[in-house]
């Protein structure tokens, strides 16, 4: 089988090399990929959040499976597109991948599904940034609406830093979602599934904030460690 994986980063690489080792796997192409990458698989240019380019590609290499790493393509269709021609993709629709390219969204169906989630308010108004700061008072939460690759969220017990944070969201022409403050260790689960199915992978924790203490800003994530000993049995379940 030949497999062609969508992407530039490390966790492109790390599905790389667990394909590489998957006996079915006779062939591993990586686009746009990177300098290391490069060591292990040949690299394609491309722009992977054109559904076109992608689905082009795959045709080119003849490839038997297409799997996209990054949440950017998924938003823009990748998926869909290469369904659409026929080509068996690793990765959710357009639909679905909006749970992650939008906060306020993952907002509502976490309401309508009851799942526990802080309060919030999502908004364009910088009025009603300044109203969500009252009625949750500091820490501050305030997250990019959008994709940001990990880096649109600020909590501080600054006052101005969280609303120029706001501000700079609505200049840009996007939304903001401030939340209440949360405070206790962070998980990551992923899934898998079909649709119907689920099946979870196993906890991980990363490490978001620069600087000992937490005391700096928010990164997309600077290593994330599993298993988690401290989590309580049946956590998955």
């Amino acid at each position: 089988m030949k497999v062609l994986v969508v992407g530039p980063g490390g966790r492109e690489h790390a599905m790389i090399t667990s394909l590489l080792r998957d006996p079915h796997v006779s062939e591993v192409h990586s686009a746009p990929g990177n300098a290391g990458i490069a060591q292990d698989v040949p690299v394609h240019p491309l722009n992977a959040q054109d559904p076109d380019a992608v689905v082009a590609l795959a045709r080119e290499l003849n490839a038997d499976l297409v799997v996209v790493g990054p949440e950017a393509p998924l938003v823009a269709g990748v998926a869909d597109a290469l369904t659409r021609a026929g080509i068996p993709v690793f990765g959710p629709s357009a639909q679905a991948a909006r749970i992650e390219g939008s906060k306020a969204f993952a907002k509502e169906i976490m309401a309508a599904a009851g799942v526990p989630t802080a309060r919030s308010v999502a908004t364009d108004d910088l009025a009603d940034v300044r109203a969500a700061f009252e009625r949750f008072g500091a820490p501050y939460v305030v997250k990019d609406d959008g994709l940001a690759a990990g880096k649109g969220v600020v909590v501080t017990s600054d006052r101005d830093r969280a609303e120029a944070h706001a501000r700079e969201c609505l200049d840009a022409g996007g939304a903001v979602v401030v939340e209440e403050f949360l405070d206790g260790p962070e998980v990551s689960l992923f899934v898998l599934s079909d649709g119907e199915n689920v099946v979870p992978l196993q906890p991980a924790q990363d490490f978001k904030r620069v600087r000992d203490g937490d005391q700096g800003p928010n990164t997309g994530g600077m290593g994330a460690y599993t298993p988690l000993e401290w989590l309580p049995e049946g956590f998955t379940d």
